[in-house]
């Protein structure tokens, strides 16, 4: 999702939104010959993300710009850490500064987060999965971010897969129809590479949504005792995914309950930009 031209269109618009008409302060301060030497680097620990997006606000800035990233996206870094080093026209390092700096903190941030759940449920063979409750344009940047620090993907949009919510099965049902046969009826309009999610929210609905032959079931809400109930009732007929309220604290628990997936909204909904500083050192003019 992460493409270069994808990273290019939105770094590009970052820039124009920041600097529409240059960046007077830096073209009225720093002499057009002076160049500069910036690291970033790591003020806390965490999992880095993002060294393609920081790369292109410099380089898109102005071409002359040399960007060395030092680690790539999922590694662990320490506090000190040198991250990326910077080289080039001040202006430009002066002018694209605050544009890296918000793409790999936001990304770090997600990834760090990301990665502090995949510990918590490490060797129960849950995957820790995405939502789309993503910052609206940045979708494929903070998903990127999710991946790197071990998780995994959700579909990416509404055009990717069938999933019918609560609000999707109460529209169907007032035909008429069973839930069962609103779904099987559903899927005479589909091509037979689509894959169908279905939620539910009591363990009496699982059935039903079952006999219709769906390829995941999302148990959303459920404490622990029913999705274990939930779990045997399944009984390997459809990948089980948990959702709704999880936290770093509770996260552990429901993988142990025998489910496959655990889908995370806070992951990108929550996460705080990680600490990086950019440290600008003017060498000539």
């Amino acid at each position: 999702m992460l493409s270069p031209a994808v990273i290019e269109t939105t770094v590009r618009a970052a820039l124009l939104e920041d600097a529409p008409w240059g960046d007077i302060t830096s073209e009225a301060l720093i002499p057009a010959s002076a160049t500069a030497t910036a690291e970033l680097v790591a003020r806390e620990a965490g999992v880095f993300s993002g060294g393609a997006v920081f790369s292109a606000a410099f380089t898109l800035t102005d071409d002359r710009v040399e960007v060395d990233v030092r680690v790539i996206d999922g590694a662990r870094f320490a506090p000190g850490e040198v991250l990326a080093v910077v080289t080039g026209p001040a202006r430009a390092i002066l002018t694209a500064e605050r544009i890296g700096l918000n793409f790999v903190q936001r990304m770090s941030g997600i990834a760090t987060v990301t990665a502090a759940y995949a510990d918590a449920v490490a060797g129960t063979g849950v995957r820790i999965a995405d939502t789309r409750k993503t910052t609206p344009g940045l979708r494929a940047f903070e998903r990127h971010a999710v991946r790197s620090g071990g998780g995994a993907n959700h579909r990416h949009s509404l055009s990717d897969a069938v999933m019918a919510k609560d609000n999707h099965l109460a529209v169907l049902t007032r035909s008429g129809l069973s839930v069962t046969e609103a779904i099987l009826d559903a899927k005479t309009r589909l091509p037979h590479t689509a894959h169908i999610e279905v939620e539910v929210d009591r363990l009496d609905q699982i059935e039903a949504v079952l006999a219709a032959g769906i390829g995941t079931i999302m148990l959303d809400n459920f404490t622990l005792a029913d999705l274990r109930t939930g779990v045997l009732q399944v009984a390997g007929r459809a990948t089980v995914e948990a959702s709704g309220g999880v936290t770093l604290d509770t996260v552990r628990a429901i993988a142990e309950t025998g489910v496959d997936v655990i889908s995370v909204g806070a992951l990108t909904h929550s996460a705080r930009a990680l600490d990086l500083g950019l440290d600008v050192r003017i060498d000539e003019a």
